[in-house]
């Protein structure tokens, strides 16, 4: 009986296209827009976590500056002349857990090569910013601490500025100006791509830290301090400990507030992860709504073909259909509705968030649990919907359906 009522439920989609075809609608929409709104906030997620992975695994950030003073104008972080080399020397020295520590300056400058010039970032760091920061060498070398120490004016150049300079010539040995002083190309850095907030990570050029203080910057102090500790687990521990040492190297009371900002890129990540996650969770919601459209739509229609079909009723149960045969027919008639539009809908769905990803440059994960997910809930809704008008058939008198006009 089961497999006849499914032969009974395919023959009448097909007599009635259209009637079928606008029954189906609600669960097509429904179900494509679940999958293509999670596909879109699933792939939104995946790029921030990518883009925040992609500064560094493990990575604790020390600016200058307080993030919450008890008074008076607040400089932001990075601004303040706080923090100093030998503060990232203690720090990777006295604090326990950590893999690097590199201290930063940086600014924005005009750099010249012939007649092509470029406003770039140039940063002045240590040889410990490659491994911290993931970053690789494409060509050429890095420079070393004997670079740093001897203040030699010798750099690396992001991707971004080395085609802007140079095109397709190579820029190594060559002799580039950052503001009025020369630097000699010895690198060039593989690309990295953009930031989660935008950020072109490959327009920038690294020099020495000693480099940029003493002979481009006239400065002592530094503007960051970056910290790759050696596993996630400690990260917190970590973070306590820095906190507490750098107190103490700044003679800070009990009662002051800190004069520098210790941030968390994985507890970042994670706040990140959560907030992504309730936004695709809502995107699917609000395009679930259009399943349970899909749903009352299907119990009208079921209706509908009860009352259509009251004298076909009427005769099957005078030749001896129960009441579980005519439930059966008719539940099964609003699953294969159901089912057929949710398959339509899954094809659908998928097309929609290839189609984004293409025209709007949207990376889109397509999620193998929210084509299941909105699938099982199509055919639940089927069967949910289905079962009163499935009951209000089986109940009729045959007498009285019998006589129906």
């Amino acid at each position: 009986m089961f497999w006849e009522s499914v032969l009974i439920a395919l023959e009448g989609l097909r007599a009635n296209k259209l009637r079928s075809a606008l029954t189906m609608l609600g669960i097509i929409i429904g179900v494509g827009a679940v999958i293509a709104m999670v596909s879109i906030g699933l792939g939104v997620q995946q790029r921030v976590q990518s883009s925040i992975a992609s500064l560094g695994s493990n990575l604790l950030i020390v600016m200058p500056g307080s993030n919450s003073p008890s008074g008076g104008v607040r400089l932001a972080a990075g601004s303040n002349i706080t923090l100093t080399r030998r503060d990232a020397q203690a720090i990777s020295r006295e604090i326990a857990g950590i893999n690097y520590a590199a201290p930063a300056v940086s600014r924005t400058f005009q750099v010249i090569y012939g007649n092509q010039n470029w406003n770039t970032s140039v940063q002045g760091t240590t040889p410990e910013f490659l491994p911290i920061r993931d970053f690789a060498v494409a060509a050429g070398t890095f420079f070393s601490s004997s670079d740093d120490a001897t203040r030699n004016r010798v750099a690396v150049l992001g991707q971004t500025v080395a085609s802007n300079l140079f095109g397709n010539v190579s820029p190594l040995g060559k002799t580039i100006r950052i503001g009025q002083a020369p630097f000699r190309v010895i690198g060039i850095l593989a690309s990295k791509g953009q930031s989660s907030m935008g950020h072109d990570q490959d327009d920038m050029i690294i020099i020495p830290l000693a480099t940029a203080q003493d002979r481009l910057l006239g400065i002592t102090y530094v503007n960051s301090i970056s910290i790759q500790v050696e596993n996630e687990k400690i990260i917190d521990q970590v973070q306590e400990n820095v906190t507490s040492l750098l107190r103490t190297r700044h003679r800070l009371a009990p009662n002051v507030e800190n004069d520098f900002t210790v941030r968390n890129l994985t507890a970042l990540m994670a706040t990140m992860q959560e907030t992504t996650g309730t936004i695709t969770l809502f995107l699917g919601a609000v395009a679930a709504i259009s399943l349970l459209v899909g749903g009352i739509g299907i119990m009208n229609i079921m209706l509908v073909s009860v009352t259509e079909r009251t004298r076909e009723i009427g005769i099957r149960k005078a030749l001896g259909a129960t009441f579980n045969n005519i439930l059966t027919q008719f539940i099964v008639e609003a699953t294969v509705i159901s089912v057929t539009g949710g398959c339509i809908g899954i094809l659908l769905g998928i097309a929609g968030a290839r189609v984004v990803s293409l025209i709007a440059g949207w990376s889109t994960v397509i999620s193998s649990l929210a084509i299941l997910g909105a699938f099982g809930v199509s055919v639940i809704i089927g069967l949910f919907f289905g079962i009163y008008p499935a009951r209000q058939a089986a109940l009729l008198d045959p007498i009285d359906a019998l006589r129906y006009e």
